[in-house]
């Protein structure tokens, strides 16, 4: 058959089974790579993304799934945390950006430099840009000052207090360097991070001010988000180990049953199995 023989819209050659690689599609999926899909399909259901039929139906095919290939489609209209759709969720273990600040530390103004709560309260969390200084009252209330998914507009932010018979709760994240510079008179600022190394490159906080009959409280807490993939992990070392374990018990009844069958084997060649062979010896003759 010579070239202009061939068939149009087939390959020239088609490569034997040796030559054949799987490609990314075709590995097979995990537990934990299902169970990484499946928290994507709970979160869509949870943002009315997808209804309660479409979610178990999808849900359903996760769990059926074998390969990558089979994963990829049941989230490919669903947008991915961190990630600009249309790509799908990831089916790797990605390193953790918990300890990266690269970007973080982004200039500026800042998104908000004061706050005042007066018998009420205020809160400055989620996405929003720390200033250089930032100051906040709060005479007969409270805040909340969340700096885990924040940005910064400097290296080292300063954050001033002033609890007035009230009380101002900061949070940050893992990796940030806090300084507690605070006076309190009847009142305290909580002094438990102090001391504790940032990680390099981190932002560090000064947090200053005054409490009278009031406080301020410093506590370190990870996203909501590192939290969940913990969890995951956590689930997935359980699944390991109890498949480990479950290899060890096989291991050791297998071992077990070889050597009973060598124990057998060693009485079969004693007198009783002598004489065993010159009877079924005699009896074929």
């Amino acid at each position: 058959m010579t070239d202009d023989d061939a068939v149009p819209g087939l390959p020239d050659a088609v490569p034997g089974p040796s030559d054949a690689v799987p490609g990314p599609s075709d590995l097979r999926a995990s537990d934990a790579d299902r169970e990484r899909v499946s928290e994507v399909l709970r979160d869509a259901l949870a943002e009315g993304r997808l209804d309660m039929v479409e979610f178990e139906e999808r849900l359903d095919q996760t769990y059926k799934a074998r390969t990558y290939g089979e994963l990829a489609p049941i989230t490919r209209d669903l947008p991915v945390a961190g990630v600009v759709p249309p790509p799908v969720v990831s089916l790797s273990k990605e390193p953790s950006e918990e300890g990266s600040w690269t970007g973080r530390i982004v200039g500026g103004e800042g998104t908000s430099s004061w706050a005042v709560a007066v018998m009420s309260g205020f809160q400055r969390k989620g996405r929003w840009t720390v200033p250089r200084r930032f100051t906040c009252v709060a005479f007969w209330g409270g805040g909340e000052i969340d700096l885990r998914e924040a940005d910064f507009a400097a290296g080292e932010v300063e954050i001033n207090c002033v609890a007035i018979m009230g009380g101002v709760q900061i949070t940050v994240p893992p990796g940030v360097e806090v300084v507690v510079r605070g006076i309190g008179v009847m009142g305290g600022f909580d002094q438990g991070d102090t001391g504790v190394r940032g990680d390099p490159g981190a932002p560090r906080v000064v947090v200053t001010g005054f409490a009278f009959w009031g406080g301020v409280g410093v506590e370190r807490k990870k996203t909501r988000a590192a939290r969940r993939q913990e969890k995951l992990d956590r689930k997935a070392e359980m699944r390991e180990a109890r498949s480990n374990f479950r290899d060890e018990i096989h291991g050791a009844h297998q071992r077990m049953l070889d050597s009973h069958k060598d124990l057998l084997r060693g009485i079969g060649h004693g007198p009783q199995g002598e004489r065993q062979e010159r009877r079924e010896r005699r009896y074929e003759e």
